[in-house]
């Protein structure tokens, strides 16, 4: 990636220290040494929506809300208030899609998105709202299309039913517009195209998948072992180019209960044991999180992975 530059300006610093995984006084004590030089505020903001971590930021300023200008506070809260309102509209929603799937009996999964906030974050808050994120079976993709329909859902992309047929195979996910508006819903039946060659086996997540209260509303999610998976894969899919990405994977690698063998066995079958260790690596330089021993018995020394993290984490800051 030439020409990229690892410059650190006074808004990417601040807001790599609010995503930071360090002890809550030291991020702090950090936050308000970093304030005290000048912000370009709206900068800063765009900056953490362009980065998915929105709230993230707002928690961290709350807790140094002495040292933000007055006049900063308003816009703060609006843009955390927004995004609120935003992701208990799509955890509605989410509701409502998984329930009238579930009583047609198809089996769904909440995936990404509102899942992650809750079984990661542990509040659907502390996560920037995207879109809805559902995962079915292949074969049950006709049924799960049109109980979306029934629900005001009207996929992006009309097919034919050989086209269908050839895109269930080569594809993964159909996009849909929604009464409250454009791309809101993702209907997934597998991780990735298939072109990408790493073929998760949806079937096994699904025996695998663990069940998450999305507001009070029990659902069935990847288990954090898949999740981990799934979610260094996607960010490598899009070169690791948003900080929410990382902040996923730096609160997945410190759950204590996680089976680190059976996740380093599952990425070598996978073919995917070097983008799991540029992730953790990333995740540990540029948010402090620290990769577990276990970790590092399950993803041995692997000489090419710094200098990617490094190549990444230069396109990342710029």
């Amino acid at each position: 990636m030439p020409g990229t530059s690892a410059t650190l300006d006074a808004e990417w610093s601040i807001l790599l220290a609010a995503c930071s995984e360090i002890p809550r006084p030291e991020k702090t004590d950090h936050m308000r040494l970093l304030l005290r030089q000048p912000v370009r505020w709206k900068f800063l903001l765009d900056l953490a929506e362009r980065h998915g971590a929105q709230p993230l930021l707002y928690q961290a300023l709350v807790a140094v809300e002495g040292a933000i200008p007055a006049g900063q506070i308003p816009g703060i809260e609006q843009r955390y208030q927004i995004n609120l309102h935003k992701a208990l509209l799509l955890a509605r929603e989410l509701i409502r899609i998984v329930d009238h799937l579930s009583e047609l009996g198809i089996d769904v999964m909440a995936y990404k998105g509102l899942a992650v906030a809750e079984v990661i974050y542990g509040d659907i808050a502390l996560r920037q709202a995207g879109d809805i994120d559902v995962l079915i079976r292949p074969q049950d993709f006709a049924r799960a299309r049109d109980a979306a329909r029934e629900l005001g859902y009207v996929p992006q992309w009309p097919l034919s039913a050989a086209e269908e047929r050839a895109y269930l195979k080569s594809g993964y996910e159909c996009t849909f517009d929604g009464p409250a508006g454009r791309n809101l819903l993702e209907l997934q039946w597998a991780i990735q195209p298939r072109f990408y060659s790493v073929d998760f086996d949806v079937n096994e997540l699904f025996q695998r998948a663990v069940s998450v209260p999305i507001s009070g509303h029990p659902m069935k999610t990847p288990s954090s072992e898949d999740l981990l998976l799934v979610l260094s894969m996607h960010a490598a899919k899009h070169v690791w180019g948003r900080l929410v990405w990382l902040c996923d994977i730096a609160r997945i690698m410190v759950l204590p209960a996680l089976d680190w063998n059976w996740i380093g066995s599952q990425a070598k079958a996978l073919g995917i044991v070097r983008i799991v260790r540029v992730a953790m690596l990333l995740a540990n330089r540029l948010l402090g999180a620290a990769i577990p021993a276990a970790a590092r018995v399950a993803f041995p020394e692997d000489s090419a992975a710094p200098a990617l993290a490094e190549e990444v984490q230069s396109h990342i800051v710029s």
